[in-house]
């Protein structure tokens, strides 16, 4: 099992949040994500750096954790052939250590750069077909010496990218419902989710997508990473633990709400309009080891083995002190259930 750290791009500049991911390193985390995000969820003190730039600053000044993105959309506002070239030349510096986790994209972040088209921000049936096609484009040019494509939105004419390493880089596939996650099982290397939304959508859909995808694909049931984003407020201080998640309330409106919603502007007063005791639902709130433990145990009895944790605070080395003095230490001994 694998514990990691998720970088908050959208809460703190890019230096610093890349001190924290070297800090991660030292504390001896196995891996460090960081988000994609053109726009912040907030106008005040958002932030919103590039990803592939901070993944090189980090991957030059880190020798051990694994790197990658949680999430990129690399249909819209990137070509997925030059998202092929950009992450082969990361897993040319940084060998074995870089994945690119990839998903079906937010208005949020494509709208303002007018890469969508003028109908609007497309419905889940054709982002969901871009990414696909997106994926078999990226891998087609991590493998083969040229490649001419012909897709449905993406081409290529002879096409090469002349610096790939040894080993492609693997792709996640994020998932909030079966549909994508039967697809991250068939063709993924990883599968990401985020936690907080109720033992049964892991439990009864999710999970068993995923393993329903693997079977279809005829591959094993263990050559998948199942890496969970788990929301936790940890904090000895009950108090603070419980306040720290209000930057985040962002993320507890509803895919309904948040999808025409396309300025940090107008997500921060839809957000704002949450009480606490809302916001933090999506959060493991806790100020006690023990409690993270039982809490994140449920996710690990589920078959979950790749545990990437975000930490809402402004104080992320607070975070992630404490957390690793206290709180990992429990982790590392629990074990990963099949499932059931």
């Amino acid at each position: 099992m694998r514990i990691g750290y998720k970088a908050s791009a959208e809460q703190f500049a890019p230096a610093e949040l890349a001190g924290y991911a070297v800090l991660a390193e030292e504390l001896g985390l196995d891996s460090v994500t960081i988000s994609d995000h053109f726009q912040p969820w907030r106008l005040e003190g958002g932030h919103a750096p590039s990803s592939i730039a901070w993944l090189s600053w980090v991957a030059a000044r880190t020798e051990r954790v694994m790197l990658g993105t949680s999430v990129m959309t690399p249909t819209y506002r990137y070509n997925p052939a030059v998202v092929a070239q950009t992450f082969a030349t990361l897993g040319c510096l940084a060998p074995g250590r870089i994945m690119l986790g990839v998903g079906t994209g937010e208005a949020l972040n494509e709208v303002a750069v007018g890469s969508v088209p003028e109908s609007g921000w497309p419905e889940f049936k054709e982002r969901f077909a871009r990414l696909r096609e997106s994926v078999r484009l990226m891998r087609a040019l991590w493998t083969q010496e040229s490649v001419t494509f012909e897709g449905d939105y993406y081409r290529t004419e002879d096409a090469r990218i002349f610096d790939r390493p040894e080993t492609p880089v693997p792709v996640y596939v994020a998932a909030g419902g079966p549909t994508v996650a039967r697809y991250a099982g068939r063709s993924g290397d990883g599968f990401i989710c985020t936690s907080g939304k109720g033992r049964e959508l892991y439990a009864d859909s999710l999970l068993p997508a995923v393993a329903e995808g693997l079977e279809k694909s005829g591959r094993d049931t263990g050559s998948i990473d199942r890496m969970i984003e788990i929301k936790l407020s940890w904090d000895p201080d009950a108090e603070r633990a419980l306040e720290n998640t209000r930057f985040w309330a962002p993320l507890s409106l509803t895919a309904e709400q948040k999808h025409s919603i396309t300025s940090p502007a107008e997500m921060e007063r839809a957000a704002d309009e949450l009480p606490i005791e809302q916001v933090a639902q999506r959060w493991i709130v806790a100020s006690t080891p023990e409690d993270v433990v039982s809490a994140v145990k449920e996710y690990t009895d589920l078959g979950f083995d790749h545990l990437v944790f975000h930490g809402p605070g402004g104080d992320q080395e607070r975070f992630l002190r404490t957390f690793a003095e206290q709180v990992v230490p429990g982790l590392r001994e629990l074990t990963v259930g099949s499932g059931s």
